[in-house]
C-alpha cells in the first residue's frame, strides 16, 4: 500500500510538471526564435505587452486576466 501511495505521489508531480511547462513554451519558443532573426523587441513596464519585429514579421503578445493573446504578422512580398 505504501509502494502505491508513493507511485501516485510521483506521478502526479511528474505530470504536473510536464503540463506547466507546455503552456509557456509557446510563447518561450517564439520569442527566441525572434530573438535568432534579430528580431527588435518591446516591452512594456509590467511586462503584460510583447512587441517583436523583423524585416518580414511582426508578433504581439499580450497577457491579461491570465490569459494570452498572441499574433503574428508576415509580411509576404
Amino acid at each position: 500500500m505504501k509502494k502505491l501511495l508513493i507511485f501516485a505521489v510521483a506521478s502526479m508531480f511528474t505530470v504536473s510538471t510536464f503540463t506547466s511547462c507546455e503552456e509557456k513554451t509557446k510563447e518561450e519558443k517564439l520569442i527566441e526564435e525572434m530573438k535568432e532573426d534579430g528580431a527588435e523587441i518591446k516591452t512594456n513596464e509590467d511586462g503584460t505587452k510583447v512587441k517583436m519585429e523583423t524585416e518580414d514579421k511582426k508578433v504581439k503578445i499580450k497577457k491579461d486576466d491570465g490569459e494570452t493573446k498572441i499574433k503574428v504578422k508576415e509580411d509576404n512580398e
